[in-house]
């Protein structure tokens, strides 16, 4: 017998997994890099098929000879369709509960934030309170509580960023992006140590040829592409610039914003041969962000006490983030069965905050009497007052990995195991006070000097003085610490009377030596599909899913850190139904999870915008228990949209506070999202695309008060984001005008952020009544209604 080997593709060099193989009443399929390889009788004419949902089917007429082997390369060419956005379809996210998602043409999305990050807010269990922020809450979650990865490899947020206004450009590009996987909860043993959530991105390899720039009003990016000797070499490299400043200027905030926020990447592939591959993906990135604030005006309360606080500024705010990544990759597939990764990785990031800003504030009373001819004026001062905030922090932080990774296809199913060993070397100075001048206001305090070295790591207190100060902390520390971690994993499949059973089933360990701790997470899931309803499937995940604490976790609010800190430790059961049905003649698809997490050696925090700030003890219990439902589908003819909905609950039991449970930060009670596509049947070249977010209000309280008596819930958070686009050249497609055919496609946008002009509420500012001895929470508002413009070409 005669071998035909070799991969299967799309245009973009993409490798093609699930391809249907077809010939001499036989069928293969293609693994997950599009490679394939079948036997053939010599000396024959045999017609091989090439077919996949989606793809134009291909045919390859061959006659092999008696020996040897044969690499047929295949290309597909995909279907047109009238708007193909997003493919959610996947066998993984009705066995695993994750969402593999398939941007093809995720520009199309509206808002702020169009990265990814945008996108997976609109998904059940997901919250974000603030467009500013790519942060985002996951079933109750903190910030940290959740796994990005890229090309398999961890990523990192900054570190010290206390706003969404600091944060600029996400580590991911949306024009590198090949799939996306999601999962809020139960997922298995091979994605890493976290208790929420798990984003998995792959980027692709590069087109043959291709330039793609896109330009707005918020800034701009320009990607290049190409492929060489003899299409084994591909090359990608991309610039993002990005400001904010058009969304600031819409703040209460009057002052001048410098946001300037740069990242470039560059992705690198090489098939040496058929079974063995390298790949290098770089980045660096170059966050600042300066402020001159000069006045804040702000009315809030009740319509019987209208209240009114304007503050006047002097100085300045500085921060910058720099951060650098380099990752090499090495694919080896010695059988067809049979796939190793080799991975190796640095990353650091060097973040600063200058700050010296005195505030000088006036809360006065407004006039609410609807008749009179002042009415919103000023009527009554209630209190004059200053503050003054000081920064000087600095950190730096190195991670480097080496990691080995297998998957083997044996009788029993599929099995993945890897091992990853991560150094940390970070250098902490942290020094920051706060002077409140108001009467019966300002709290003396005066810290004492520390002075120790526990596990390599050395620590000093310094206390600021000659003035009484709200807050003053002093502080620096030097960590270096290493992590090894494992896991085995393996997934089975059978049929019982035409019913379709998978278990998936594996073993997670993590062994850190800065509290020479080892935690081991076994975790499980099984799901079941009718044999007489296929389109019904039922899945149950439970598992340990253990943190240990990075550094934010062990640092408590003062800066002092915690060397007998130990894991975080949440419980999952998760229960879910996926229900696949038509309507309207048109597919559409219904998922539910129930899920319940019982929580210990949890580490407390209050969060203020997206700054979390812990106490660094093991020292609460809690739970978190919701619902989760997402029905997505055509509702408009060819496109996708969808509409998620979440009702949890999410409370921690602090030890010796006699509170009992209390809701944690990040507990809002619910979320409901909408991601919704149009066109005009009459002209599908114009298209409209919309963001509803609708979110319940976080607990708050007084600052330094107990978590107990943080009573409060801010309001709402209300957001419509819309974007009508005019497709001038679409990809594949003759255009009207005969010179726009040189390009690969031309579009033009415009959108309205907040289109409802909504209020929402980031956090809080607290300020005194001097007559009435009275405290205010004045809120800090996000952007208002705004209008952006792009422009995207691709060549």
């Amino acid at each position: 017998m005669a071998k035909l080997q070799g991969k299967v593709s799309n245009d973009r060099g993409e490798g093609l997994e699930g391809v249907a193989i077809l010939y001499r009443n036989q069928s293969s399929f293609s693994n997950e890099d599009g490679r394939y390889q079948i036997e053939l009788p010599p000396n024959q004419q045999t017609t091989v098929l090439f077919s996949l949902i989606g793809y134009h089917i291909d045919t390859l007429v061959i006659t092999p000879g008696k020996t040897g082997s044969i690499t047929k390369n295949i290309v597909l060419k995909a279907k047109e369709n009238v708007l193909d956005e997003v493919s959610i379809i996947d066998q993984t996210q009705r066995t695993e509960g994750g969402i593999s998602i398939k941007p093809r043409e995720l520009e199309f999305n509206a808002g702020p934030m169009t990265t990814v990050e945008g996108l997976i807010r609109t998904m059940p269990g997901v919250v974000s309170r603030s467009e500013l922020s790519s942060q985002y809450s996951v079933r109750g979650g903190s910030f940290d509580e959740n796994l990005v990865y890229v090309n398999g490899i961890e990523v990192y947020r900054p570190f010290l960023a206390r706003s969404g206004q600091q944060e600029g450009l996400s580590f991911v590009n949306t024009d590198l992006i090949q799939d996306i996987y999601f999962s809020a909860g139960g997922f298995p043993a091979r994605y890493g140590d976290k208790m929420s959530s798990v984003l998995d991105i792959n980027y692709r390899k590069a087109e043959p040829f291709g330039v793609r720039a896109q330009a707005s009003l918020l800034g701009g990016s320009l990607t290049a592409e190409g492929r060489g000797l003899n299409q084994r070499l591909g090359v990608i490299g991309s610039i993002r610039y990005r400001t904010n400043q058009l969304l600031l200027g819409s703040t209460d905030l009057q002052a001048d914003f410098t946001p300037r926020f740069t990242d470039i990447q560059t992705m690198i592939s090489y098939e040496l041969t058929d079974e063995l591959d390298i790949e290098f993906l770089g980045s660096y990135a170059r966050n600042n962000f300066q402020v001159i604030p000069q006045t804040s005006q702000t009315k809030f309360g009740t319509l019987n006490e209208a209240l009114q606080l304007t503050v006047f500024f002097e100085g300045q705010e500085q921060y910058f983030y720099t951060t650098t990544f380099g990752a090499a990759k090495a694919t080896w597939r010695p059988e067809r069965n049979l796939r190793f990764e080799f991975i190796s990785s640095a990353y650091q990031t060097v973040e600063e905050e200058l700050t010296d800003v005195i505030g000088y504030y006036r809360l006065a009373e407004l006039n609410n009497n609807l008749g009179s001819d002042d009415f919103g004026d000023v009527k009554v001062l209630r209190g004059v007052g200053a503050y003054q905030s000081y920064l000087r922090n600095r950190l730096d932080a190195i991670v480097y990995t080496a990691e080995g990774k297998g998957t083997w296809v044996n009788d029993f199913g599929t099995t993945r195991f890897g091992l990853r060993y991560e150094y940390n070397d970070i250098i902490d100075r942290y020094k920051e006070w706060e002077r409140i001048d108001s009467a019966g206001y300002s709290v003396p305090h005066t810290p004492t000097r520390v002075d120790s070295v526990v596990n390599d790591t050395t620590f000093y207190f310094t206390p600021a003085t000659g003035l009484p100060l709200w807050e003053s902390y002093d502080n620096g520390a030097s960590v270096i610490s290493s992590r090894i971690m494992g896991y085995i994993d393996q997934e089975m499949r059978w049929l019982n009377d035409s019913s379709v059973w998978t278990l998936q089933a594996g073993l997670r360990a993590n062994y850190w030596t800065w509290n020479n701790q080892l935690t081991v997470s076994p975790r499980a899931a099984i799901s079941y599909t009718p044999g007489k309803k296929k389109y019904l499937t039922w899945r149950f995940a439970t598992g340990y899913y253990q943190q240990p604490p990075f550094y934010r976790e062990f640092r408590n609010i003062q800066g002092g850190l915690n060397p007998d800190i130990r894991a975080q430790v949440a419980i999952h059961a998760v229960l879910g139904v996926d229900y696949q049905f038509k309507m309207w003649n048109r597919p559409f698809k219904l998922v539910s999870e129930a899920y319940y997490k019982y929580m210990y050696n949890l580490i407390p925090y209050e969060i203020d915008n997206v700054r979390i700030r812990y106490t660094a003890k093991n020292e609460a219990v809690g739970f978190a228990a919701g619902l989760d439902v997402r029905l997505n589908g055509e509702f408009v003819k060819g496109t996708e949209s969808w509409g998620s909905l979440s009702l949890f609950r999410v409370m921690e039991d602090i030890e010796n506070d006699g509170a009992g449970f209390i809701p944690r930060p990040t507990d809002t009670r619910f979320s409901f999202a909408i991601f919704f596509q149009d066109y005009l049947p009459s002209n599908p070249s114009f298209r409209v695309s919309l963001n509803f977010f609708l979110t319940g209000g976080f607990p708050f309280g007084a600052p330094q008060a107990p978590r107990a008596e943080q009573i409060y819930r801010a309001p709402p958070y209300r957001r419509v984001d819309i974007g009508f686009i005019k497709v001038f050249k679409e990809e594949g497609k003759e255009a009207k005008w005969k010179f726009l055919n040189e390009f690969r496609s031309v579009w033009v946008g415009v959108e309205v952020f907040n289109l409802l002009q909504s209020r929402n509420t980031v956090s809080y500012i607290w300020v005194r009544d001097v007559s009435t001895a009275g405290q205010y929470a004045v809120p800090s508002y996000l952007t208002a209604r705004l209008l952006n413009v792009k422009l995207t070409v691709k060549i």
